[in-house]
């Protein structure tokens, strides 16, 4: 008896703290709703006067209860809500309802992705006054209008094998006026909870659980603007024995954090909802052994919502937890301290092997991307670079808005907010470099032009060059996305003030240059009329990118980034002992077509192979969105990087793949890894008539040296190209998505590169990468001469490892610098003549140069 007691009286504590009732703030009004919810979309809610305000009106409209959910057990439920129309008129309604989604669930059983795109039983009001549960055509129950001010209770409790699901609603005096019940079985009240608000045609609820399982359907849903439902919601309560608490999973007002640490500088922008109205101080907080200290304040940006640090002088020598403090009434009034922890790793710099994750391409299939988070965590790496594409337009459903500028970035910050969901476990102690591209700042594709304005959307205005977006927008993406990088190489804004962020890092002894690809790129409909270039494509089968789009005047990185990689690779201080750039995309076209295609856009996008399948009807393209255009400004980014012996990592193309790029020569220039896209929705492939040129031995058809469209040199050694696996969901595997892991060997100075497919788990035993990866390299691979001419062999005595600079003294060009390991070498060269060796320690101060050193041919 004792015990059954006991056991009662655990219940109803566990039902007890459960029990949840909303409590939105008097005299506040904002966007964001409070930790406990997350709104879609983010810009057509706000709170206001102590009520949740769906004030635009639109399909689908849904505000969901994050730190809730029904469990599977057996259970009851109950629930209500005030609500009333905004309107204080009595216009008749048209389509949609008001009301309740029990039972919420997306298609990758995960609560984030139920919260995003989520399905469940819909219960409430209909647009004509009909109660309904599921389906508006069972309805038996209709109260009149105007829905000023009502209350509806749903609840729910076992009956048999099923539930007996009971809708009311009621007056605000609390009498009936309505009340319809249905029979629903387990699974429908199993999952998340919500508030819908939703314009339109009302579908029967929930669709068929294969329907929610495919995550192509929640793409299908009815979420466009316009309408007549708009509704407030207040005292929405949630009790009952299904019910149970995840408080962990509150989202805010801190949602994320990115940083980074590069010579003794900390950088790091706390990334907070639009808690509009609160106070604008953020604060960080390190923690020692007298507790939390605090070292910096920082103001919220009212447009970018970030708070960004900058704390020189810092203690690299050790991990530091840290946390973001933001200090705002809770809704009651009272202050509270909101904090967001984490930890600043010490800086590697004697780790024998430094580790890069990078990615690209990070649309929503597959939301949250839990099993990318896991499985980039298994390679425990060091540093992580975001090459762009973090968000796409069509992320999160509810399509794109452009103006207003608030509602525009209230839009975007609703889909950065996705991406941060998604890694915020990963950057919270991991640094990172993020750098911003065409997607998100609202592009196709971007020439920016040296950041001018492009009058029109579309292929008409981002043809012309620069940007479409207000420079306030793309500064605000910026902000949010690349603040935390250390400070830009040359801080002076482009044109409308548009700001660069362009610049190095150095961690763990890898020097990274982190360039801005698309912000000086000249567009090619205008540098080359004659192709008739529409969105990167050439309309003028006359036109030959190889022979005829290498323009004089065209830019790529334009003269300020260039100057920055001539500098950057002769540095080598700090105890760097490795360079690698890193940019939005490649330079090279490492893609076919059908022959005779203009476009990526009219041929089928999805050619998926099964394995060991060829299409023998494909050639080299020339997309002017590549960097292998323009082809001059190509080649003086290469040889720039070529001086310091830099990989380059990048990403964009959607395609993974690992090539060296050449110049005057095949293989005269840098190494490069294209990583596949995270979420693929828009596959390409490289499926060449022909096998490469001096193909190696047991490699595979599509390997070997090539002219890409453009006829630029490049060397293919393995592609990630989509091929049909049986692995679920197809719609996200056959797409080849997926990440690229990058390691750095201090000992030997080998790098390794991996793309690695996104289904497969690397922890499992005998896990490979894609086909034809692993692949390692030397250092010196990225451009090192290899044959012909060589000077006398440096011998430095008594200095380890120094710097050695070799210069052409016929027209005093630098030809490499790297630090050597040990403390000789015999320097190669391109061609013959003289040359001057600067033999440096640049941390100690040490030189010593040795003038008129001849070159010798080698045989």
């Amino acid at each position: 008896m004792k015990r059954a007691s006991l056991i009662a009286l655990l219940v109803c504590a566990a039902a007890a703290a459960a029990e949840f009732q909303s409590q939105w703030p008097k005299g506040v009004e904002r966007p964001w709703p409070g930790p406990d919810y997350w709104t879609n979309p983010l810009q057509d809610w706000r709170i206001r006067d102590g009520r949740l305000e769906c004030f635009v009106a639109g399909g689908d409209r849904n505000a969901f209860l994050l730190t809730r959910e029904l469990s599977a057990a057996r259970g009851d439920l109950r629930m209500s809500v005030k609500l009333g129309r905004l309107e204080s008129d009595t216009a008749p309604l048209k389509q949609g309802f008001v009301g309740f989604r029990v039972g919420v669930r997306g298609a990758f059983k995960h609560y984030a992705d139920s919260a995003v795109r989520g399905y469940g039983l819909n219960a409430g009001l209909a647009a004509d006054g009909r109660l309904f549960i599921g389906r508006v055509a069972d309805s038996t129950a209709t109260i009149p209008p105007p829905f000023h001010n009502l209350e509806l209770r749903l609840s729910a409790e076992p009956a048999g094998g099923n539930y007996r699901v009971v809708l009311q609603a009621l007056d605000a005096a609390g009498r009936t006026l309505g009340e319809v019940q249905a029979q629903a079985p387990d699974a429908w009240l199993t999952g998340g909870l919500a508030l819908v608000c939703s314009s339109g045609v009302i579908e029967d609820s929930p669709p068929p659980a294969d329907r929610i399982d495919d995550p192509g359907f929640a793409a299908k849903r009815g979420t466009q603007r316009g309408g007549t439902l708009r509704f407030w919601f207040r005292d929405w309560k949630v009790s009952g024995a299904k019910v149970t608490a995840h408080e962990d999973r509150a989202l805010g007002p801190i949602l994320f954090a990115m940083h980074t640490l590069s010579r003794k500088v900390l950088k790091l922008t706390a990334q907070l909802a639009p808690v509009d109205g609160a106070p604008r101080d953020v604060f960080l907080e390190i923690r020692g052994g007298a507790g939390w200290r605090r070292i910096g304040t920082a103001a919220i940006d009212p447009l970018s919502r970030t708070a960004t640090f900058r704390v020189p002088a810092w203690d690299d020598t050790r991990d530091t937890p840290y946390r973001v403090l933001h200090r705002m009434p809770d809704p009651a009034g009272r202050p509270r301290d909101y904090a967001f922890e984490g930890t600043i790793r010490r800086d590697p710099v004697d780790k024998p092997r430094i580790v890069v994750a990078a990615f690209t391409g990070n649309n929503d299939l597959g939301f949250p991307h839990a099993d990318v988070v896991r499985s980039v965590s298994y390679f425990k790496p060091d540093f992580l670079a975001y090459t762009g594409d973090q968000i796409y337009e069509r992320v999160g459903e509810y399509g794109t808005e452009r103006a207003p500028l608030e509602t525009a970035t209230l839009d975007y910050l609703r889909k950065w907010y996705i991406f941060g969901w998604e890694y915020r476990d990963l950057l919270k102690d991991i640094p990172a470099v993020c750098l911003p591209d065409d997607h998100d700042v609202y592009h196709g594709n971007l020439w920016g032009a040296g950041g001018r304005h492009a009058e029109g959307t579309g292929f008409q205005g981002q043809d012309k060059g620069g940007y479409t977006m207000p420079a306030a927008f793309v500064n605000a993406v910026q902000r949010t996305q690349s603040s935390h990088h250390p400070d830009p190489y040359d801080p002076t804004p482009v044109e409308q003030g548009i700001t660069v962020y362009y610049g190095p890092v150095l961690y763990g002894g890898v020097s990274f240059a982190v360039i801005e690809d698309r912000k000086w790129k000249s567009p090619p409909r205008y540098a080359v009329p004659k192709g008739d270039i529409v969105n990167g494509w050439a309309q003028n089968p006359a036109y030959d990118a190889a022979r005829d789009g290498d323009v004089p005047g065209a830019e790529l990185l334009g003269p300020r980034q260039e100057q920055f990689l001539e500098r950057w690779a002769a540095d080598w201080s700090g105890g760097a002992w490795m360079k690698a750039v890193i940019s939005q995309t490649i330079f090279a076209n490492v893609v076919t077509l059908p022959k005779g295609a203009t476009s990526d856009n009219v041929t089928p996008k999805l050619r998926v192979t099964r394995p060991g399948e060829y299409p023998e009807d494909e050639a080299p393209v020339a997309d002017h969105d590549s960097n292998g255009w323009p082809q001059s400004a190509r080649n003086r980014a290469l040889r720039a990087m070529r001086r310091g012996l830099a990989l380059h990592i990048a990403g964009d193309q959607h395609l993974g793949s690992t090539a060296q790029y050449g110049i005057e020569e095949f293989n005269d220039a840098a190494w490069a890894i294209c990583v596949p896209a995270v979420a693929n929705v828009w596959p390409r492939r490289w499926f060449p008539p022909q096998p490469g040129g001096n193909r190696k031995p047991g490699s595979l058809r599509y390997t070997g040296e090539y002219l890409d469209g453009f006829g630029n040199k490049m060397t293919v050694h393995a592609v990630s190209n989509p091929y049909m696996v049986e692995v679920e969901p197809t719609a996200l595997t056959h797409r080849a998505p997926g990440y690229g892991i990058v390691t750095f060997d201090r000992a030997t100075r080998k790098i390794t590169l991996a793309n690695w497919p996104r289904w497969v788990d690397p922890s499992r035993p005998g896990a490979t990468p894609y086909e034809g990866w692993p692949i390692t390299i030397d250092q010196a691979d990225n451009g090192l001469p290899r044959r012909g001419w060589t000077l006398e062999k440096v011998e430095t005595p008594g200095l380890t490892d120094p710097v050695i600079q070799v210069i052409d003294q016929a027209g005093g060009e630098i030809v490499y610098t790297l630090r050597i390991r040990g403390s000789s070498f015999t320097p190669p060269v391109f061609k013959e003549g003289l040359y001057t060796l600067r033999i440096t320690d640049p941390d100690k101060r040490y030189e010593k140069v040795l003038k008129d050193q001849p070159a010798r041919r080698v045989r």
